[in-house]
């Protein structure tokens, strides 16, 4: 979409395609499973590469389980829901689980990253305080997820500066990357682009599947069903604003 272009009403643009490589940052096992990985599937059929980079390995996510045994167990779901979606490339940063810092160590993490892996599109979650309305109200969001969000979108612009973490430079060779064009966040109330669920949404279904002990340590629902009934509620919420199809919505900010 050109910027002088009229957007339809209320209506979500398709997100943009003339781009290969991605990277979404994320604060847990499970974030992107939890409603875009229908989309990653659908640009890793396109030939696009995506990278999952996670701050934690999600070791306080379940109760019943203490965290030096969580942590592989986590990883490793992770690692198996991505490749679902056509992900294999699967990094983690070690931030601890729940007390995850917005800060500059969180920033240069993620900007070395982005300056490794050199994307086009970065992809993270809601950095807000609330999953609430464009009115207000709602869930209120976790500080893993703002803070790893909020970080995100600042590394984007960190990644290409060489005066922001020069050691970045000195210590591990990592030039600047100011190749980064968009950052997509996933989850929003205020979403602005979409892709079409469809011909992902199977395999969306499958990558959550394979977050089981967490799933079954979240809910007594069967996990099939609560995994369909969750990604079914999110991809049809934004169909009315996507011609009808169910979609993945994102708000997008370009660069």
């Amino acid at each position: 979409m050109t910027d002088d272009t009229i957007r339809e009403p209320n209506q979500l643009d398709p997100m943009p395609t003339d781009w290969q490589r991605a990277l979404a940052v994320v604060a847990h096992p499970d974030d992107l499973e939890y409603g875009g990985a229908a989309a990653v599937a659908a640009w890793t059929d396109a030939g696009r590469e995506v990278v999952y980079l996670l701050a934690t390995r999600g070791e306080a996510g379940i109760d019943g389980i203490a965290p030096e045994e969580c942590a592989p167990l986590r990883e490793a779901e992770q690692r198996a829901g991505a490749a679902v979606v056509g992900v294999h490339a699967v990094e983690f940063l070690d931030h601890r689980d729940g007390v995850v810092e917005y800060g500059l160590g969180l920033r240069r993490d993620i900007a070395a990253a982005i300056r490794r892996h050199r994307p086009e599109l970065v992809v993270t979650l809601n950095h807000r305080d609330t999953w609430g309305g464009e009115g207000g109200g709602g869930y209120w969001n976790t500080p893993d997820h703002r803070a790893v969000g909020r970080a995100t979108l600042d590394a984007a612009a960190d990644a290409g500066n060489r005066w922001i973490f020069p050691d970045l430079i000195t210590e591990e060779e990592l030039e600047p990357w100011n190749g980064v064009r968009w950052v997509a966040v996933a989850g929003t109330s205020t979403p602005t682009h979409a892709v079409d669920a469809g011909p992902g949404f199977e395999r969306s279904v499958a990558s959550l599947l394979e977050h089981r002990a967490y799933i079954e340590g979240l809910t007594d629902e069967d996990p099939e069903s609560y995994a369909r009934g969750f990604l079914t509620m999110n991809v049809e919420r934004a169909a009315p604003r996507f011609g009808g199809r169910p979609a993945v919505a994102f708000e997008v900010f370009p660069r």
